[in-house]
Parts: structure tokens; C-alpha cells; sequence
């Protein structure tokens, strides 16, 4: 069919590659701010993760606008002045998990190995039948705990001879992506699985005792991610991190919570999580550590953390080679220290503390089970 009358209009193509970036500008312009909204459905938090990306867009998207605006024009100058406060935004929330940020953590120089813990964390991917690397991994790291996540009956089976050097243990294999195995090479002097919001997902919490005799609180984590395959909103998820802040603001003596968050460090839950369990996030001033996605490198964030009471200093912080999952492990050294001057821990104010109730009380009221409160969780013996 022949249209002369369109057939004619010729779009110069400065004018056409303009109006594409602008489009996209405006993209990530709206992808920068909806997570401003303070709900938990997936599609909104879901622009939490990918802040890194977003930015290297908007400064390759701003580089090319600028040749190509046209004078005099307001339309222009809009894309191009949200582009920028946008990138800035951006920018702002990353820069704390760069080398540009003073560090939250102190680095510890000449540690003493009898007050030293070295943790790693390992998300497997339940479907992956690749088991062969990570133990090689593991011995060559020598961390004294392991948190293996995703483990179903296959994984036990592969990761059942670590306790021979790693004799106590905490097994909870699960087929739904939540199962766990907790080995450690250190005493346990308490163990108990945690199920603080849904039945089906569990943590962990050990009480450790270092070659000096200190003892320290574990917790092991992985709560249900916001997600169109997993669960349509955030707030299990939210829950769960800030009833474990609740617990660990609880706790005497030193902490350390390791784990696959399902979320970013930058994010606002995992910075009211840190605000409510008072630790520290080692990667501030150190780099972002990025752990997901392994096969994926422009699409890389980190979903697996570690953090701590501010009577430890940071000795070694680094992510793994891969082995077949879709995470990298996450190996940390950490130096008790209580004789020395510690960091300020954070902490919340009003308008904080009534957020955390109304989130954690929403968790509990649509996905916690009934006979807990979530605070205290339910407990099973370790093997």
C-alpha cells in the first residue's frame, strides 16, 4: 500500500537519535524515582537493585544529548537538567560503597588469630548440580564458619563431608529455594533454627566461641525476595530483616549477621535494618562487593552481606570465584576487638521505630504463622 502523504515526511536523524535518548533519559529518570514510593510491590522495589546500572545509562544518555540539544530549547534543557539530578541521585546513593566514602568499619592491620572469625556465605542455586568447585573454594578460603543457602537433599548429600572439619552443624535442607546448612569449625555453644515470619523459610542463630575464648552471636538469613516468580511484594522480606535488627539490638556481646538478603545495601530497608540492629556494614568505604548475578556481569549487584557489631575490625572482605551458581560466596575476616574505640553504631528516631512496627506487623499479620510471635521465632535442635 502505497501512502505518499507519510511516504514524504523525512525525520532527519539528528531529530530521530535526539528523541530516542530523550525517551530513554526520561526512562531512567522514572527509574531513579519510583522506588521513592514507600510501598512493597515487587515492580517498585525492584528498581532498588540495578542503581549501577541505571547511572551508567544516564551518563552515557547525557553524554550523547549534549552534542545534539538545541539552543534556545526548554525541552532540551528539562531532559537534560533531570538527567542530571537524576545521575546525582544516583550517585549519592552509591558513593558510600565506594573508595570515595570514609570507611564505617576499621580495617585491622596486624590481627590477632585467636579473636579472628572468618565467615563465608555461599548462595548454591537449588537447581545447580555443579558441586564440585565449592568445596575446593571453601578450603582454600579456611573460614572457620559456612552458611551454605538454596540447599535442598541433593546439596546435604554433596556438602555432608565438610563436617568432618567443620564438625558443628545446623541442617535444615528444604526443595522450595530456603533450606540451609550451617557448618562451623568453632565451638557451638547454642544453636536453633528460626522461623521468624513464614514457616517455610528459615534462619539461624549460633553462639560461637573463638580460639580465645570470646563468644560471638551468629545469625544466618535468607528471606523471601520481592518478585514476579517468588512474591509479588516486599513485605515478608522487610519483616524478617527488621524483626532480626529487633533480636540483635536484643543481644549482649559481639554479633555478626551473614546471609543472602534479597536485597541491596543501598536500598531503604537494609539501611533501617542497619539503623535497628545497630551493626555495621563492612563494605561502606571498601566497594560494593557485588555477588548477583554471576553469569550476568552488567546486570551485578549485592545481594549477599555481612554485617556487624562495631566491636569488630575489618582484616579481609571478598567475593569468591563463582562455582556454577548464579551467586558468588562472600568470604569476611573479622577482628573482636573490644578494647578498642569503636564506631558509633546507628540508630533509629521516632518516625523510624513507628515504621519498623508498622512493617514488621504487617509482615506477621499476612504471612506469619500463628503460634509465634516473630520475635521470638521457633526453634528445632541442630544435628
Amino acid at each position: 500500500m502505497n501512502l505518499p502523504l507519510f511516504s514524504s515526511i523525512r525525520v532527519p536523524p539528528v531529530d530521530a537519535a535526539r528523541t530516542g535518548l530523550s525517551i530513554l533519559g526520561m526512562a531512567t529518570v522514572t527509574a531513579t524515582f519510583v522506588p521513592l514510593i514507600r510501598r512493597g510491590a515487587w515492580w517498585i522495589r525492584g528498581f532498588d537493585f540495578p542503581r549501577m546500572q541505571i547511572l551508567a545509562l544516564q551518563g552515557a544518555t547525557l553524554a550523547a544529548l549534549l552534542p545534539l540539544r538545541r539552543r534556545g530549547s526548554l525541552t532540551d534543557a528539562s531532559v537534560l537538567a533531570l538527567l542530571a539530578v537524576s545521575a546525582l541521585r544516583q550517585g549519592a546513593r552509591i558513593r558510600p560503597y565506594t573508595r570515595l566514602a570514609r570507611r564505617e568499619a576499621p580495617s585491622v592491620r596486624s590481627p590477632r588469630p585467636e579473636t579472628t572469625l572468618r565467615l563465608l556465605v555461599a548462595n548454591v542455586e537449588m537447581s545447580n548440580r555443579r558441586s564440585g568447585r565449592l568445596p575446593e573454594l571453601i578450603a582454600s578460603a579456611d573460614p572457620d564458619v559456612i552458611l551454605a543457602l538454596e540447599t535442598d537433599g541433593w546439596w546435604q548429600e554433596q556438602l555432608r563431608p565438610l563436617a568432618e572439619n567443620y564438625p558443628h552443624t545446623v541442617f535444615h535442607p528444604l526443595d522450595n529455594t530456603y533450606g540451609l546448612m550451617f557448618f562451623s569449625r568453632l565451638e557451638v555453644t547454642e544453636s536453633e533454627l528460626l522461623f521468624l515470619v513464614q514457616r517455610d523459610v528459615p534462619s539461624v542463630r549460633a553462639r560461637v566461641r573463638l580460639p580465645g575464648g570470646e563468644e560471638v552471636v551468629l545469625y544466618g538469613v535468607h528471606p523471601e525476595p520481592p518478585s514476579p516468580t517468588e512474591r509479588e511484594s516486599s513485605v515478608p522480606r522487610d519483616g524478617e530483616l527488621l524483626i532480626a535488627g529487633r533480636r540483635i539490638r536484643q543481644e549482649k556481646g559481639p554479633v555478626v549477621i551473614f546471609g543472602d538478603l534479597n536485597d541491596v545495601a543501598w536500598s531503604r530497608t537494609t539501611r533501617l535494618f542497619q539503623k535497628v540492629s545497630g551493626l555495621l556494614d563492612p563494605r561502606v568505604g571498601r566497594g560494593r562487593y557485588s555477588t548477583y548475578h554471576a553469569r550476568h556481569p552488567l546486570l551485578r549487584w549485592p545481594l549477599d552481606h555481612i554485617f556487624h557489631s562495631p566491636d569488630f575490625g575489618v582484616v579481609e572482605l571478598r567475593v569468591l570465584p563463582g562455582f556454577g551458581s548464579d551467586h558468588f560466596p562472600f568470604l569476611a575476616a573479622l577482628h573482636y576487638q573490644p578494647d578498642r574505640e569503636s564506631p558509633e553504631a546507628p540508630s533509629t528516631d521516632g518516625e523510624e521505630r513507628s515504621r519498623v512496627r508498622k512493617k514488621i506487623s504487617r509482615a506477621l499479620r499476612r504471612f506469619g504463622h500463628p503460634r509465634r510471635d516473630g520475635l521470638r521465632g521457633s526453634s528445632s535442635p541442630s544435628e
